[in-house]
């Protein structure tokens, strides 16, 4: 079972303007052939299809434990989509056309079918499907896959990076690259305690360090990438077997933390009238919030 915060992994900044195109881009980061919906999915099913679990509990854990922070990364970059979304068009009468800009941009899916909000598929407009889920029931064959993923992920966060300037967009992808390179590096270690190979040697994919990036940079200077969070009051206790030694990077051991990030809080979106989103009356709503106060 899950136990969820009502807060995101990071804080996000508050955008000074709409940003839709971008917004398109970065729902690759969400829902596309590598994104963070591949990574939860992968995880998730791995996590429940696992076989020798009591024997093998250091990777059942690990694998549980880096699902559950999955759903945080989803949970971020659909915040991110919704930010950049927000504000695109303006209230008006159905008549005057209040919809008319998004004819033109880069992804309508969006103003049609999700009332300006983020949707579970890629930068296209493709839905993301179950294809994308990789759970051959060979402990290291998923490991080397999941590693792989990783690697992919990044890849596509640093094009989308490249892609745009947006701050919200950057905020998201530098924290996402941290925690991905985490991720990343500690399939690797569990690869090379099963199979003695130096897989962390491979890193990073591709050739290009986070402290490139700014945000990413931030993080680090934080110590971000040394810890990997335990997702669990009680359990995923062993991912300290795998998680431990000194850092890739060289600037001091990996540590397991109990307990998620502080974090941020989760957007309050505003109504969006002209889409008929949430669908109810500013006066509806301020008899219902005094309802409620009064129950």
């Amino acid at each position: 079972m899950y136990l969820r915060i009502d807060r995101l992994q990071i804080e996000l900044p508050q955008p000074k303007e709409p940003d839709p195109n971008a917004a398109a881009a970065v729902q690759e980061l969400l829902g596309g052939r590598f994104g963070e919906m591949s990574t939860l999915m992968n995880y998730t099913y791995q996590s429940f299809n696992f076989r020798g679990r009591d024997k093998l509990r250091p990777y059942y854990d690990l694998i549980a434990n880096i699902a559950t922070e999955e759903l945080g990364h989803i949970e971020l970059v659909a915040a991110t989509v919704n930010l950049m979304l927000t504000g695109t068009t303006k209230p008006a009468a159905p008549d005057a056309a209040p919809l008319a800009p998004a004819v033109n941009l880069r992804n309508t899916h969006h103003f049609i079918a999700t009332a300006q909000t983020a949707f579970v598929g890629n930068s296209m407009g493709a839905f993301w499907h179950g294809d994308y889920v990789f759970s051959s029931g060979n402990l290291i064959l998923d490991l080397l896959h999941n590693f792989f993923l990783e690697c992919g992920a990044r890849l596509h966060k640093i094009r989308v990076y490249e892609m745009t300037t947006n701050p919200v967009a950057r905020e998201m992808i530098g924290y996402l690259l941290v925690r991905g390179g985490v991720h990343a590096t500690a399939y690797a270690k569990a690869l090379e305690t099963l199979t003695g190979v130096q897989v962390t040697k491979l890193l990073p994919i591709p050739n290009i360090e986070n402290s490139k990036f700014p945000e990413a940079r931030k993080y680090e200077e934080m110590g971000v990438h040394r810890r990997l969070y335990r997702f669990s009051p009680e359990d995923y206790k062993e991912i300290a077997k795998i998680w431990r030694g000194p850092s890739p990077a060289g600037d001091g051991d990996l540590e397991v933390v109990d307990g998620p990030p502080a974090g941020g809080p989760v957007p309050d979106l505003p109504e969006v009238p002209e889409e008929f989103a949430p669908g109810l009356a500013p006066e509806e709503i301020a008899e219902l919030a005094k309802k409620l106060a009064a129950s």
